[in-house]
């Protein structure tokens, strides 16, 4: 549990890698040398998006097999694949593949359900299924099993020259133990129940009675709840892993104008943090912005940040790249060590 005087084990940031359609290549090019920037300034994880149809990184495993080759030690994260989009027996080819090549330090994380705006691409993305595919989180242990080995083929032999196995290859040991669930209360008890790491986010669902003195629900203490849900239900709480992500953006070398566009585009989310949003009834964090010593002591003050002793702070969407070199840089040399954080 962080707190002043017990520092902060894992400091990380999460980027959707968004890129301008008439030149891709040059921004998935940005979210490399980012990557490779992190490792430089002692950076434990990156944790990549998933966005499909969109501007931003629609395949984090190719993206994370080319970071692998590029750094030595910094963890490659995704937060989070949608399996809805996926085949688990493909989808764990190709992790443990790029684990390997990593030296083991990739960080699958994943979610479910029916993937978005899905009666739009479903006839282009499951042609001939597209009414009875499971979206459950049985696919998330689909996706577990055969990165543990289990069979998936009746078969195992020799055909002529070529050699048959019953189990996804390759196999990259540890893996199964690095994936990560993200979602909300019934996922995170779910998560704990089956031994996966668990993901927060800047979002949750305003489903418990918990409030604030005017009757508000908080989303502080809501996501604590969800956190302290996930431990109680998991069979080793000790070795369980948190990760938290809020929006936070450093500001101790930012020029004025960059603290002005950045207050602005945090001023012009604010409203939907007041009260839940939407049927679901989604409650979303103020993004926070200001100096390294007053951010860390509004994150001491958070409820879901004293059950995390890991953190992937997420970019915004839609910065500059110096935007973002300068906040990245700031979080490693200015708001991990307010937080108690060492670089690797």
């Amino acid at each position: 549990m962080p707190r002043e005087g017990r520092p902060l084990r894992s400091l990380g940031f999460l980027t959707i890698g968004s890129f301008d359609p008439a030149d891709p290549g040059r921004g998935h090019l940005d979210t490399l040398e980012m990557i490779q920037r992190a490792e430089d300034l002692g950076f434990d994880t990156v944790w990549l998006r998933n966005r499909h149809l969109q501007y931003g990184i629609t395949s984090p495993v190719a993206v994370m097999a080319a970071a692998a080759m590029r750094t030595s030690r910094i963890a490659l994260g995704t937060a989070v694949i949608p399996l809805g989009w996926e085949n688990p027996l493909r989808l764990a080819e190709d992790l443990a593949t790029v684990d390997l090549l990593s030296g083991g330090r990739i960080n699958p994380g994943v979610s479910v359900g029916t993937p978005m705006r899905y009666d739009d691409v479903k006839a282009s993305l499951y042609p001939q299924t597209h009414d009875v595919e499971d979206f459950s989180k049985e696919r998330v242990l689909r996706l577990v099993r055969c990165l543990r080995g289990e069979p998936v083929s009746d078969f195992e032999g020799t055909v002529g020259i070529e050699t048959f196995t019953r189990s996804v290859q390759p196999q990259s040991p540890g893996l199964a133990d690095r994936v990560w669930y993200g979602g909300m209360l019934d996922s995170a008890i779910w998560a704990g129940r089956h031994g996966l790491n668990y993901l927060t986010s800047s979002v949750v669902t305003a489903d418990t009675d918990t409030g604030t003195a005017a009757g508000a629900p908080d989303f502080a203490t809501i996501q604590a709840e969800h956190i302290d849900a996930y431990l109680a239900h998991h069979p080793n709480p000790q070795q369980a892993r948190v990760s938290q992500g809020l929006v936070v953006i450093p500001t101790d070398t930012a020029t004025a104008d960059q603290v002005e566009r950045y207050r602005t585009y945090a001023a012009s989310r604010y409203e939907r943090t007041l009260t839940p949003q939407g049927p679901r009834g989604l409650l979303f964090s103020p993004d926070l912005v200001g100096p390294s010593d007053e951010l860390a002591e509004r994150l001491y003050a958070h409820a879901g940040f004293r059950r995390a002793d890991e953190v992937a702070f997420a970019l915004p969407f839609s910065f500059a790249p110096a935007d973002y070199i300068q906040i990245v840089t700031d979080m490693a040399q200015r708001l991990g060590p307010a937080l108690g954080w060492s670089p690797a």
